[in-house]
């Protein structure tokens, strides 16, 4: 199934509405573009769990100082 759209001066394209069904994405969900060669294969990402990275995020609290930044700044 091969499909065209145009690109628009500001870089954007429409996902044509049977391939948004097929791969199952509505306004708001993220997209991944993955390079291969000279195609690019568009994927749905998986939604972004915010209570889990958040009990996370706490866990990481002692990497996150002034020293830590500067040391880790030229990384």
């Amino acid at each position: 199934m091969e499909h065209v759209s145009k690109l628009s001066s500001k870089g954007q394209i429409t996902i044509p509405a049977d391939l948004r069904k097929a791969i199952g994405i509505e306004p708001g969900d993220m997209l991944i573009y993955e390079l291969q060669g000279k195609s690019v294969t568009l994927k749905k990402v998986d939604p972004f769990d915010t209570a889990y990275h958040a009990a996370v995020g706490e866990t990481l609290g002692e990497w996150n100082s002034p020293e830590d930044e500067e040391a880790f700044n030229d990384l």
